[in-house]
């Protein structure tokens, strides 16, 4: 069972909350971290993540976990095993040469409950480009994204985080939403272990205790530390919130 109500976030967003009943937790079992609620945006012009924009409308506790860079088949599916343990949900922003190589796993990102966005083409560094290279990359993801989940994207992350007004600008006329971070623990930099990985998560999340936290599944130590950055989610009394948006309007 479950119980949606619509109230009215930040910026007088609505946003449509959907709250797990009993029987949803029954089947994750009681030792898991679970997901505790879905936050349904609208396909709008928006844009969210403290190092850039405005929060998202989090609790206290409660983190929404994001990945980049994928799909990747030595890294992803390990990924999906760790968050299907933890009955954890989680939003994938996909680079589209990768998108392109890897459409059924991407399709499998879905298909196990867990919502997408896009992460540019080719992960360049927008800045560094001309306009019409800029809008290119874009176009390019876009259609690589409908071809494999046969719709528009809702939301986007800048590669690097590294906005531009010309991609803000075309993002925006779409009603393309823009996902930035709260949190990140540099799990891109090489020879990282997980305890070194779930310490720098759990300071790092300490003084705000909310937000998008940012991870990498096209990186083996992510997929080999993320059993353990869960288990220090749920000993730290944190709680998971999938982060979603509307259906496409018929």
């Amino acid at each position: 069972m479950r119980r949606i109500a619509r109230r009215i976030g930040a910026g007088g967003l609505v946003a449509v909350t959907v709250l797990a009943g009993d029987a949803a937790r029954a089947d994750c079992g009681a030792n898991v971290l679970g997901t505790s609620r879905t936050l349904a945006l609208p396909r709008a012009a928006a844009a969210y993540g403290t190092a850039q924009h405005a929060a998202l409308p989090l609790a206290p506790g409660e983190v929404v976990i994001t990945f980049d860079d994928g799909p990747r088949p030595e890294s992803t599916p390990r990924v999906l095993a760790a968050l299907r343990r933890q009955c954890v949900k989680a939003t994938f922003f996909m680079v589209g040469e990768a998108l392109a190589r890897n459409s059924g796993l991407a399709q499998r990102v879905r298909a196990e409950g867990h919502s997408t966005g896009m992460h540019g083409y080719a992960h360049a560094h927008a800045a560094s480009q001309p306009e019409a290279d800029q809008l290119a990359d874009l176009r390019a993801v876009e259609d690589t994204y409908r071809r494999a989940f046969g719709e528009p994207a809702p939301a986007y992350r800048f590669p690097f985080l590294e906005e531009t007004p010309t991609l803000v600008d075309a993002l925006n006329s779409q009603g393309i939403t823009i996902v930035s971070v709260d949190v990140g623990i540099d799990d891109w930099l090489p020879a990282q272990g997980p305890r070194m990985l779930a310490d720098r998560l759990m300071e790092r999340l300490a003084p705000a205790g909310r937000g998008i936290i940012l991870l990498h599944d096209a990186q083996d130590q992510t997929a080999d530390a993320l059993p353990l950055l869960l288990a220090r989610l749920k000993a730290g009394g944190y709680r998971v919130v999938h982060l979603e948006w509307e259906p496409v309007s018929p």
